[in-house]
C-alpha cells in the first residue's frame, strides 16, 4: 500500500481512539473520507446505539461523498443491528473506493461487507495497516474469535516483585501518576474484575473518577462493569463496591439463601460451577464474553492473579513497578506453585515500557 493510505489510515486510527472508552461492546472504530486529495469528512463510533463511524464521516463530508474514498479501520457492516448497515450507507452516498484496515471478526459480517461493497461496482482494497487496526480492539477481536475477553491483569509492586508489606499495606506503592494511569486502563475496560479477598482487605472503589480522555470526546464518561469472584458471598453488603453508580455481577458457587438474599439487591448474582471448590474462572470469562465484555481489568491481589495465571486466562500484564524494597516477608504479586526448574518459569515478552511519574510501567504479552 502506498504512504498515502497509510496516512489516511493512521489517521482513521487517531480518530477511533477517540471513542477509545465509550464504545463498548461494539469495536473502535475510524472513518476519513478524501476527495481530489482533499478530506472532506471525518468520523469516529462514539458509543453502542448511535451511529457508526462511516455515518458520522458521511454527515461530515455532505454532497463531496460522491466519487470519493473512505477510509476505514474496520470492515464497513452489513447487517441491521441497532443501527442501519454501514455498507449501505456508503454505497448511498456514491462512494467509489473503500480502503479497509481489517476485515471484521464478528460473524454477522466476516466478509460480508466487502462483498456487499464489490457487488455495488466499489473498489476495495483491504490490509492497510491491519496489525494498528486490530490492535485498536484487542478484546473484540478475541471476543469474536472465542467467546471470551481480552483479559489484562494490572499489578502495582516494588523492585522485588511485592504487592505489599507483610502486614498488607499497600497505599501507596506507586505513585500518583501511576495511579492516573490506572485511572485511563479502568475507563477503556468494559469491567474490572476482583475478588472477594480484595474488597474484603481492601474495600476499594474500582470506579472511573477522572474525565474522558482525549478531552475533546463528546461522550461521557462510563463507568465498567465491576465484577467479583465471591464463591460463597462472603463479602458484606456494605462493602462501598457495591453502592456506587454503575452495574456490579458477583460470580458465586453456593451460598446460604440470607446471603444470597442480602446481596441480590446490590448485585447481579451469577452462579458458576466450581474447580478445585473454588468459582471455575474459565466458566466466568466465558459468561462475561456472552454478556459482550470486550476488555477486562484485573484489580486484585497474588492469590487471585496466581489463579488466573495457572489456568492460563492472561492475555496481558500491566506492571506499575515502583523503585522500593519491602523484602522478602512482604505480599507477592503472584501466588503460584513451586517452580524448580527455569523450563517450568511462565515466560513473558515485553511489548512496550515507558516511565510514569517515579515508577516504569511494563506491558506484558505471555509468550
Amino acid at each position: 500500500m502506498s504512504d498515502h493510505d497509510n496516512r489516511l489510515m493512521q489517521r482513521a486510527i487517531e480518530l477511533a481512539r477517540q471513542g477509545w472508552h465509550t464504545t463498548t461492546p461494539n469495536p473502535r472504530v475510524g472513518c476519513v473520507i478524501v476527495n481530489a486529495g482533499e478530506v472532506v469528512g471525518e468520523g469516529y463510533h462514539q458509543r453502542a446505539g448511535e451511529p457508526h463511524a462511516e455515518v458520522h464521516a458521511l454527515k461530515s463530508a455532505g454532497s463531496k461523498a460522491a466519487g470519493a474514498t473512505a477510509y476505514v479501520t474496520l470492515e464497513p457492516c452489513s447487517h441491521v443491528g441497532k443501527t442501519p448497515p454501514c455498507a449501505d450507507a456508503l454505497i448511498a452516498a456514491g462512494i467509489k473506493t473503500v480502503v479497509i484496515g481489517c476485515q471484521d471478526p464478528n460473524p454477522l459480517v466476516a466478509g460480508r461487507g466487502i462483498a456487499q461493497l464489490k457487488a455495488a461496482n466499489i473498489t476495495v482494497k483491504t490490509g492497510v495497516l491491519a496489525p494498528e487496526c486490530e490492535a485498536l480492539n484487542p478484546g473484540f477481536f478475541k471476543r469474536m474469535r472465542t467467546g471470551r475477553p481480552w483479559v489484562r491483569v494490572k499489578i502495582a509492586m516494588s523492585l522485588d516483585g511485592r504487592i505489599a508489606t507483610q502486614t498488607g499495606a499497600s497505599q501507596w506503592i506507586t505513585s500518583e501518576a501511576s495511579r492516573l494511569a490506572v485511572q485511563q486502563l479502568r475507563a477503556g475496560a468494559c469491567a474490572v474484575l476482583t475478588s472477594s479477598r480484595t474488597v474484603m482487605i481492601d474495600n476499594p472503589a474500582l470506579n472511573v473518577r477522572i474525565p474522558p480522555d482525549p478531552p475533546q470526546s463528546p461522550c461521557l464518561m462510563r463507568q465498567p462493569t465491576r465484577v467479583i469472584v465471591d464463591s460463597q458471598l462472603t463479602i458484606s453488603p456494605d462493602s462501598q463496591i457495591l453502592h456506587l453508580p454503575g452495574k456490579v455481577i458477583i460470580f458465586y458457587h453456593r451460598a446460604p439463601v440470607e446471603k444470597e438474599t442480602a446481596l441480590a439487591s446490590l448485585a447481579t448474582l451469577i452462579q458458576a460451577p466450581s474447580h478445585n471448590g473454588r468459582v471455575d474462572l474459565s466458566a466466568v470469562m466465558k459468561t462475561l464474553g456472552e454478556l459482550g465484555h470486550n476488555e477486562i481489568l484485573v484489580e486484585a491481589g497474588g492469590l487471585f492473579a496466581g489463579a488466573l495465571l495457572s489456568a492460563d486466562l492472561i492475555d496481558e500484564l500491566i506492571v506499575y513497578q515502583a523503585p522500593l524494597l519491602l523484602g522478602h516477608q512482604a505480599q507477592a504479586g503472584f501466588h503460584l506453585p513451586d517452580i524448580f526448574a527455569l523450563t517450568e518459569a511462565y515466560a513473558w515478552t515485553y511489548e512496550r515500557c515507558r516511565r510514569v511519574g517515579n515508577d516504569i510501567e511494563l506491558v506484558l504479552t505471555p509468550r
